[in-house]
């Protein structure tokens, strides 16, 4: 975990997925057997082991708006469509060995009536920067991985264990969300909502296995919602928020003994005095902050410093 930790680190400096540009979509092409062939890789022995084919196929930035071709290639597992001008996937409702597949930067805009309840072994998905205003009509049974960056979804009731039972990772990145209420995945990992509009924190307490919130960039006055039943949680990054007072940090403290890394930066708050000393205090166990690790000599002042708080708690007689 202290490796997950660290990737989410990395990925706090990624920009949100941008949609195309007009220019991008001029000149569509209609998918061709030739165009098939170019992109055909990996060959790899048949699912029923009585020949050979080959298991990936990439059809990156070919400006396509048309996939009926693709229907005769039933072996393909892995799938790179990005980048197209696409809005119909139901070709793909013969491929149902696919175990990946990326459909970022086209213009899908629905899942209803598109082949994902066809395809019951996909792990990883990719659809950002998508026309989507909901997540409506997708299931995923196998599904570990899902991208949703980029698009406009405005609400997270569609996603319940009974669609999305094996759900690992969820990226919403850059969507119109404005409350993280509606979420029931007790088995999901890492929750990625940056960039959203999101004002408050509710309904997490179905994240039993949460190790990652990354929330950076949104509209948090608080962290009031923050659940005792997050007991996996080891890293929350609420950079660039609104939270101004030290109170608005009070409900953290139902995390803190599983909580490792905390990220305020970018918040009133950090320019506080004692803002360090005064997090620390809450949350002895943590052992990074905004980036820093917390020193031994700071871990020393910080429990010298509770001990004080401490006794200036207890009564005279």
């Amino acid at each position: 975990m202290e490796e997950e930790i660290l990737l989410s680190d990395l990925e706090d400096e990624e920009e949100t997925t941008n949609a195309k540009g007009e220019g991008d979509k001029a000149q569509a092409h209609t998918l061709t057997k030739d165009i098939i062939k170019e992109g055909l890789s990996l060959l790899c022995r048949t699912v029923d082991r009585l020949g050979h084919a080959f298991i990936k196929l990439n059809l990156n930035n070919m400006k396509l708006n048309d996939l009926a071709a693709i229907s005769g290639y039933i072996h393909i597992r892995l799938l790179d469509l990005s980048n197209n001008s696409l809005t119909d996937l139901s070709p793909l409702a013969s491929l149902k060995q696919l175990l990946w597949l990326k459909v970022d930067k086209n213009d899908v805009a629905s899942f209803r009536g598109q082949p994902f309840a066809e395809l019951i072994y996909l792990q990883r998905l990719n659809m950002a920067a998508n026309q989507l205003n909901d997540a409506d009509g997708l299931v995923g049974p196998a599904l570990e991985s899902l991208n949703l960056t980029g698009n406009k979804i405005q609400s997270l009731h569609c996603f319940q264990t009974s669609c999305f039972g094996n759900l690992l990772t969820l990226e919403l990145r850059g969507n119109h969300l404005e409350t993280t209420d509606g979420l029931n995945l007790p088995n999901l990992q890492r929750l990625y909502l940056a960039d959203n509009g999101i004002k408050h924190l509710e309904g997490l307490d179905k994240l039993e296995s949460l190790a990652i919130l990354h929330i950076r960039d949104n509209k948090l006055e608080t962290l009031e919602g923050l659940s005792p039943n997050m007991k996996c949680l080891q890293y929350l990054n609420v950079r660039g928020n609104l939270i101004a007072e030290e109170k608005a940090l009070q409900s953290i403290g139902l995390v803190a003994k599983s909580l490792q890394a905390l990220v305020l930066s970018e918040n009133p708050l950090v320019a506080t005095a004692d803002y360090r000393p005064n997090v620390l205090t809450l949350l002895p166990q943590l052992k990074r902050l905004d980036k820093e690790p917390v020193t031994p000599a700071e871990r020393g002042d910080n429990q010298m410093r509770i001990r004080e708080l401490e006794e200036e708690e207890v009564p005279e007689p």
